[in-house]
């Protein structure tokens, strides 16, 4: 019997956190839709959040950093008629949103620099094609101005969003839409549908390239997305109404790759995949916790790491793209979860010890620069998103790597040479001789009379040997010590950048350090003032009138008080009492249970 041991990953450890309430959007009435969408967008620099409004549908939009109550008429995007069923954010340009709403149409806005102002109802865009509501959009992810709307006539259009027309109408749908999403490239998209079938489709033909019926057998709604490799993930519901994750190929959806069970619920699972890590997670509407899996080419394919848990279920959830992840804190995706009147931001972290840019967590991300134009994609053209390092996005700010080669510096273990030992006579333990026996001390003999000293004279003058003339200093000399000053500059100059780096580092350090006083002492005063209203109210109880004998509280009866007909009402009532006890006594007798 093998020992097969634990899977090993990086992502085995991956914690969700409920970011503190300061942090929170606050005052922010929610939608109360009941169509199966998020409800919310978002990206670094803006929060889009679908509200609940009369007579008209609206969203609204909030700078990220700008978190705290949101005050009573914010501005509001209210350029439809209807109810806003979906918004995405364009992956080109962080100020441009798109929405889709019950009046037939989808719109494009543009949000200004510093957020709104004013409410905005002048859309930039406004495409107007289908019969029915518009449920689901998506843009594509390497061609610009590229859009897909979906709508209950059964029909998907692809928009050119920058001339306003539509370039193809598919109409392969027996029934309403539940979800539609683009491959890695754009070269293909897949579609679920009411009459249970898992479609995927060329978007420039509207041609079936394959199908599955009865993907899953359940009749509640079914979602479907694109992972990077060609592989399709889809949640929905089994017969019995056990909610289901499934993982397909797309060149054969005869069988699935493999299909998992995960519980007994009502609510929607949206399953939102990260590119980058392969990770996929699942939340659900009215649902409490958010589940995140891995998924590998190994089996079973899809594994579970583990699940993030609150007390209160969610309305809808926001993700982040990996642009607007924290790096600093190892952040490795970020959820903004709706409530009844707040958004609440849950952050996922790897742990790790080291202060430095984790590589393996950041591969290159998709990049805001389109890898294709429209014309070019209606060509026929296909390719992959432009991508970026997220570590050059951060070089300013994360802690640098030691070098390993540099600028020559002088080596810190030179030391003067000790003298050199005897060499060995032998060359081996096995080859040397026992030592020798000292010999026996000889008698010492009687001192010899000390010799007179010669004294040496010097040779005269015409003997003695010439010293040699000294030599004078050439070039070869002054180049050697131009070299050594160089060298000493260059050294000075890398030392003086390495304490520019440790001061920079240390810098980041405190910053972070005293954001999170700040917080800590925002919280302590919050829970300070929390207490004292507390016992502001426990006072309010505690006043000695209360407590006051009752003859003090007769002084304030009034006179013409009626103390009579208040002795006919207790009379009346223990004759009640009386007759109540009587029969409980007959019912006691009857049954045998009396004392």
């Amino acid at each position: 019997m093998s020992f097969r041991g634990l899977r090993t990953s990086k992502f085995r450890h991956v914690f969700g956190t409920a970011i503190r309430k300061d942090a929170h959007y606050e005052g922010i009435r929610v939608t109360r839709n009941s169509w199966d969408s998020t409800f919310c967008a978002v990206n670094p620099k803006f929060l889009a959040v679908v509200t609940e409004a009369a007579g008209g549908g609206c969203f609204l939009v909030l700078p990220v950093e700008k978190t705290g109550r949101v005050p009573n008429n914010p501005p509001m995007v209210a350029g439809h008629r209807a109810a806003v069923l979906d918004i995405q954010w364009s992956p080109w340009d962080d100020n441009i949103i798109a929405s889709c709403s019950e009046d037939m149409t989808v719109k494009v806005w543009v949000i200004p620099e510093k957020g709104l102002e004013e409410s905005l109802t002048e859309a930039e865009a406004t495409l107007e094609w289908h019969q029915r509501r518009v449920g689901f959009i998506a843009w594509h992810p390497s061609a610009h101005n590229i859009l897909m709307s979906a709508g209950s006539d059964n029909m998907v259009v692809i928009w050119n969003v920058g001339t306003a027309e539509p370039l193809s109408v598919i109409e392969c749908h027996n029934d309403i839409l539940w979800s539609c999403g683009w491959n890695y490239d754009g070269s293909r998209i897949v579609t679920t549908c009411k009459d249970k079938t898992l479609r995927v489709i060329d978007p420039r033909t509207g041609e079936v390239i394959s199908e599955k019926k009865k993907a899953h057998d359940g009749a509640k709604p079914q979602r479907a997305v694109y992972m990077k490799d060609g592989r399709i993930f889809t949640t929905g519901f089994s017969r019995m109404s056990e909610r289901q994750y499934a993982l397909w190929d797309d060149n054969n959806l005869s069988e699935p790759i493999t299909l998992e069970e995960i519980d007994t619920s009502n609510g929607v699972l949206f399953p939102f995949y990260d590119p980058d890590n392969n990770l996929v997670y699942l939340g659900g509407k009215g649902d409490s916790n958010i589940r995140y899996y891995e998924v590998t080419d190994q089996s079973p394919y899809v594994h579970y790491i583990d699940r993030f848990d609150t007390s209160d279920p969610q309305r809808g959830l926001g993700f982040m793209p990996k642009r607007g992840v924290n790096a600093l804190q190892n952040e490795i995706a970020r959820f903004y979860k709706l409530h009844p009147n707040k958004v609440e931001p849950i952050s996922f972290t790897v742990p790790r010890k080291s202060e430095l840019f984790q590589e393996d967590l950041y591969p290159d991300t998709a990049s805001q620069t389109p890898a294709l134009s429209a014309d070019d994609w209606i060509e026929g053209k296909v390719a992959d998103p432009i991508l970026m390092s997220i570590r050059d996005e951060l070089k300013s700010v994360l802690p640098q790597k030691p070098r390993l080669a540099g600028l020559k510096k002088p080596n810190a273990l030179n030391r003067p040479k000790l003298l050199a030992a005897k060499p060995s006579t032998t060359n081996s333990v096995r080859d040397s001789a026992p030592p020798k026996p000292a010999p026996a001390p000889e008698p010492t003999p009687a001192p010899a009379p000390a010799p007179v000293p010669k004294v040496e004279r010097s040779p005269p003058a015409h003997e003695r040997e010439r010293s040699p003339p000294r030599e004078h200093r050439g070039a070869g000399d002054r180049q050697t010590s131009v070299a050594a000053t160089a060298q000493k500059l260059q050294q000075n100059a890398f030392e003086r950048q390495e304490i520019q780096a440790r001061e920079e580092h240390l810098y980041a350090r405190q910053r972070l350090y005293e954001d999170e006083r700040a917080r800590q002492q925002l919280y302590e005063e919050e829970r300070i003032a929390r207490a004292r209203e507390n016992t502001k109210r426990r006072s309010r109880y505690d006043t000695p009138d209360l407590y006051q004998p009752r003859q003090a509280q007769q002084q304030q009866i009034p006179p013409d008080f009626d103390f009579q007909e208040l002795l006919e009402e207790v009379k009346g009532l223990r004759a009640l009492v009386r007759q109540h006890e009587r029969r409980i006594m007959n019912l006691e007798d009857a049954l045998g249970i009396g004392d």
